[in-house]
């Protein structure tokens, strides 16, 4: 009778940075990868997307995705490019919204390789896309939606079981067991107790291995003070006149704050003349799938947004910017306003456009309403920058920055010992999706607190799951 080996866990992304989330864990017959995402943010890090996994992609059997969100599935095109033709796991809202998600990024990386064939800004020559728009319904073909909750066989002798995680829709924690018998639990990215749609996150309920998210694992949200922060800034701005543009992720940040600006409009805090602009197109089709989680009952909702129904993501009336001419119209009006735009981190898309006709006049506002990953234009803001370049020139801040970190759909340290609290302690928790102080700041806590072993693992490292 032999003995399978211990399973073996290599990080391969989301380490030491809140990007490009990728852990594959190998048994004696068997490789999944759970979360395949791009990296994003700062140039030495974009770069890693470029670079071949240590393993050949054919020999990938299955794909977890925890949720949509490109930092957890933009990589997958690529992959599926490489020769990666596994099945692709992840609850049905995350297949639906994944599959805008990417539709966009291969649009994107298209327009990307274009404007820098068009201006010589590439080293490459010529340069060329990530992946483009073939790869993404090759990738798409792949997925298998599973409904969480349930156990379901991935591979041989390997079963997955997801639990909602109330980040964004249809986002969820994993829970994998192995050949060995051995288990591990990524928690993906942990939402908030206080998600103004989503139930709370299901409990931690163990495992050996824990890959555990530390976003904001040395910060404290305060819900009641952002609110506020934001709501004074929306009224200070509109009272001088100035427009308020607001960079939006358009997976869940857009529903969120579409959710506090209805709020905002039915107390009277936010005049019912104020002109609101959703200029994303990207948004406005992931807004569609939430409309339909609220009229078809999703169970991951909240009961008081179900019984609520549309009206808690209208805040009447609101324009929908879907074609160029209607964005450029947005471009062009004058008088107060608010403008919700992707990209969130202000990277590309629709809301540089509006960020350069406003950031030169003291009036506007800008809410960066979330986590601002380091090397993108939306930290640059936070962090006091001066001058931003886009569009191949500089432009200058004037307007008013207004930093609202509350609004994250990301569990603070507090929100995260929470869900771990109760459950048996893991052979070993590994820190990741997290800047290095925030990494080490809750691996602290971790240990100290509820005596766990901890480990803020370096990249590209291998340890045994047991």
């Amino acid at each position: 009778m032999t003995t399978s080996r211990p399973g073996l866990l290599s990080f391969l992304g989301g380490v030491g940075t809140v990007t490009g989330s990728k852990f594959m864990v190998e048994t004696d017959h068997v490789r999944v990868m759970v979360d395949c995402g791009l990296f994003q943010g700062l140039a030495d890090l974009r770069r890693r997307n470029w670079r071949r996994l240590p393993a050949e992609a054919s020999t990938i059997h299955a794909i977890v995705l925890t949720h949509a969100h490109l930092d957890h599935c933009g990589y997958l095109p690529r992959l599926v490019r490489q020769g990666f033709h596994g099945d692709v796991f992840c609850t049905p809202y995350t297949a639906r919204l994944a599959e805008i998600v990417l539709r966009d990024s291969a649009r994107l990386q298209q327009e990307q390789a274009e404007h820098s064939n068009r201006h010589g800004h590439s080293k490459h020559r010529p340069a060329e896309p990530l992946y483009e728009e073939t790869d993404v319904d090759r990738a798409i073909r792949l997925f298998r939606p599973v409904p969480a909750g349930e156990d379901t066989g991935i591979a041989l002798d390997t079963r997955l079981r997801l639990h909602h995680a109330g980040h964004i829709l249809g986002s969820a924690w994993a829970h994998l067991t192995l050949e060995d018998g051995h288990t591990l639990a990524s928690s993906g990215d942990l939402g908030r107790p206080v998600h103004p749609l989503l139930r709370p996150p299901e409990p931690f309920t163990g495992a050996d291995v824990l890959l555990l998210e530390s976003t904001y694992g040395s910060r404290r949200h305060d819900t009641g003070t952002s609110r506020a922060v934001f709501a004074d800034a929306l009224s200070r701005t509109l009272a001088r006149g100035g427009q308020v543009v607001i960079p939006s992720f358009a997976v869940d940040r857009t529903e969120v704050v579409l959710n506090e600006l209805a709020r905002l409009r039915g107390s009277g805090q936010l005049p019912a003349d104020v002109p609101i602009h959703v200029d994303s197109p990207m948004a406005l089709a992931a807004l569609r799938v939430y409309e339909e989680a609220l009229s078809g009952g999703a169970a991951e909702l909240r009961p008081e947004v179900l019984a609520a129904g549309p009206a808690v993501l209208d805040p009447a009336p609101f324009s929908a910017a879907r074609s160029v001419a209607e964005s450029i119209a947005v471009n062009e009006a004058r008088g107060p306003c608010v403008i919700v735009s992707a990209s969130g981190m202000a990277t590309g898309g629709r809301v540089l456009h509006h960020l350069r006709r406003l950031l030169p006049d003291s009036r506007n506002t800008v809410i960066v309403a979330g986590f601002a990953v380091e090397g993108t234009r939306a930290r640059d803001l936070v962090d006091g920058a001066r001058t931003l370049k886009m569009f191949g020139e500089y432009v200058p801040v004037r307007a008013e920055v207004v930093d609202v970190p509350g609004f994250s759909a990301h569990a603070d340290a507090d929100e995260i010992l929470g869900w771990l609290r109760g459950a048996p302690a893991p052979h070993a928790t590994y820190l990741v999706h997290g800047e290095p102080e925030a990494a080490e700041a809750l691996r602290e806590r971790v240990d100290r607190v509820l005596g766990w072993t901890a480990v803020v693992p370096r990249s590209g490292e291998r340890v045994l799951v047991r």
